[in-house]
Parts: structure tokens; sequence; C-alpha cells
């Protein structure tokens, strides 16, 4: 029990010292940093500047209408085809198509949960 004890008060001592210095090497960064000019603060995750909620919706309407002004121009007129530009045409699938490519998945994955209950028994 007497080594345990010395063992803590040691690793205790050199947490002290660790600590200390630690502290040194801070004030000598924040000392470097002064000189330097680029003396960042300890509080790097606070804003730079406190914008008023007010001024918060503003710039969110205007950020809004610029969005608006910018998609008004490059959305199609309703039912046009799009037979010119560099973007291929979209292609829909009819509905038996969609209905043949579900029921070949369905195949696929009764195989595979067969698969399954063949390795578990």
């Amino acid at each position: 029990m007497g080594n345990l004890n010395s063992a803590l008060q040691e690793l205790r001592a050199e947490r002290s010292r660790a600590q200390s210095h630690v502290e040194k090497l801070d004030q000598a960064i924040s000392v470097i940093e002064s000189l330097n000019g680029s003396g960042t603060s300890r509080n790097g995750n606070q804003p730079k500047r406190i914008i008023s909620a007010a001024s918060r919706r503003k710039m969110a309407l205007a950020q809004r209408a610029r969005w608006a002004r910018a998609g008004k121009g490059s959305q199609p007129a309703v039912g046009a085809a799009k037979t010119t530009g560099s973007e291929p045409v979209k292609r829909t699938m009819s509905a038996s198509a969609r209905r043949r490519i579900a029921a070949a998945q369905r195949v696929r994955w009764a195989k595979v949960r067969a698969g399954q209950k063949k390795k578990v028994n």
C-alpha cells in the first residue's frame, strides 16, 4: 500500500510540474503573438462581430431574393421539351418498364433470402 501512495504522490507532482510548464509555454506563445501582431484571442469560437436579429433577417431576405433572381432565368417552361443545350434530355421510364424492374428485383431479393435461410438452417 505504501508503494501505491508514493507512486500516486509522484504522479501528482509530475502533473503539477507539467501544468506549470504548459502555462509557461502559453505565456511565451501569447508574448510572441502580441509581438508578431497576429495575436489571436483565446476565445476563438466567439464571432468577430455581433449582428442584430433585424440585420440577420434583412440579410436572409436579400439572399432569398438573389436566389430567386438566379433561379428565375434557369427554369424551363412547363411542358417544354429541351432539345438543345449541353445537358441531355431527362428520360422517364414507362410504368410497364418500372413494373418489370420491380419484379426482377423482387426475384433477386427472394434468392438472397433463400440463401440466408439455407445458411441459418
